[in-house]
């Protein structure tokens, strides 16, 4: 029998912390948090496990943000058994958290073989695999799993979040709507899977659906609703809607955690909302925060600060406050490994549409200028 914690990992829904009954799954829960104040948590509950714990070597790395090394550990423990869910989960959030799509794939890709369709979680690993999938730009194969993974389970919110990547990567928001309405009939949704409905309003033109979303169904409680939250008024903004108001109770939000310095996708999503709000002393204090997480080169943050974390937010800055040819020229400059911010395709794109957007508004005042 699958305890209630567990089953909320594989299902994407529920508060795993809040009915976690044991230390090693609340440990990697936290652990692995965008959350601080949890990943401090998290040091607490791994100094009260066994030293000779199985799992004590992957969640020690992961406190030292050796995400890497955490990785090859949890691997290790898969080999050995590949049925160990609390493995395989954390394991897919580091790939995540690293943007290295073809480790999501072909980790779960190794360990379905291991599976049977029978055994209870399976439609877990499916979800997982068809999310690999479609980040590897395998959108056939993607939706035939992830649909797979809902039949067996119909409550599985992380199939339905692969196959809503598939229609928004493909260009089918009438399906994907169609999808997040028959889940809502069932019972209550994600913050995160309201965020893609109002991502494909604005694929069809209709940023004021989109902003009936944001009002209607999104929330405003931990790190990852704050992310959801600037990122999809950051986008209503770059298409032209004036949502300087609804920012404000956002970057309130986040101005507890604009010297964290921990995660540099967090600290990214922090300047989206003081910047709408022109909040320009909170903006330049997560610059701050991020300037000195320089000063020690280790930990997978490191280099998600130096190679794009950085340069994004001032170039995030600079398109706030007019110097659109400045904030275009930053984004340009990004270097190929920029997906090592972490995320999914889906919310690096962000970056991509405001370039767009300042190369637009380039144009324009030089249009301007010569007339």
């Amino acid at each position: 029998m699958i305890h209630s914690a567990l089953r909320a990992l594989q299902l994407g829904t529920g508060d795993p912390l809040r009915l976690a009954p044991d230390a090693v799954l609340r440990a990697t829960v936290l652990i692995y948090s965008r959350d601080p104040s949890e990943h401090r948590e998290g040091r607490i509950a791994v100094d009260g496990l066994a030293a000779d714990h199985p799992h004590g070597p992957a969640l020690r790395a992961g406190l030292e943000g050796d995400y890497r090394g955490s990785r090859a550990a949890y691997d290790a423990i898969l080999d050995r058994d590949a049925h160990d869910f609390a493995a395989l989960w954390a394991s897919q959030v580091l790939d995540y958290y690293l943007g290295e799509p073809q480790a999501l794939r072909d980790r779960t890709a190794k360990v379905l073989a291991r599976w049977s369709a029978a055994e209870p979680g399976y439609h877990a690993v499916l979800a997982m695999h068809a999310f690999g999938l479609e980040e590897c730009g395998e959108y056939e194969a993607a939706e035939r799993v992830a649909r797979r993974a809902l039949e067996l389970e119909p409550q599985d919110q992380r199939a339905l979040h692969a196959l809503l990547h598939v229609f928004e990567m493909q260009g089918r928001p009438r399906a994907g709507l169609r999808a997040i309405a028959a889940a809502a009939r069932r019972g209550e949704l994600a913050n995160h899977l309201w965020w893609h409905a109002a991502l494909f309003h604005l694929q069809e033109n209709r940023p004021e659906a989109a902003l009936r979303v944001y009002e209607r169904s999104m929330r405003l409680g931990g790190l990852s609703e704050l992310i959801d939250a600037s990122s999809l008024l950051w986008r209503l903004h770059l298409v032209g809607v004036d949502v300087g108001d609804w920012f404000v109770p956002v970057a309130q939000r986040w101005e507890a955690h604009a010297e964290d310095g921990y995660c540099s996708f967090n600290d990214l999503h922090a300047v989206m909302a003081f910047v709408g709000v022109r909040r320009w002393s909170s903006a330049q204090r997560v610059l701050a925060a991020m300037e000195r997480r320089l000063t020690r080169a280790s930990g997978a943050n490191y280099d998600m600060t130096r190679f794009v974390g950085l340069p994004a937010s001032r170039a995030l800055i600079a398109f706030g406050q007019g110097q659109f040819a400045r904030a275009d020229a930053l984004l340009r400059a990004l270097p190929p490994v920029a997906h090592k911010l972490g995320g999914s395709h889906a919310q690096r794109d962000v970056l991509q549409l405001t370039r767009a957007a300042a190369m637009s508004a380039a144009r324009r005042m030089r249009f301007q200028l010569a007339a």
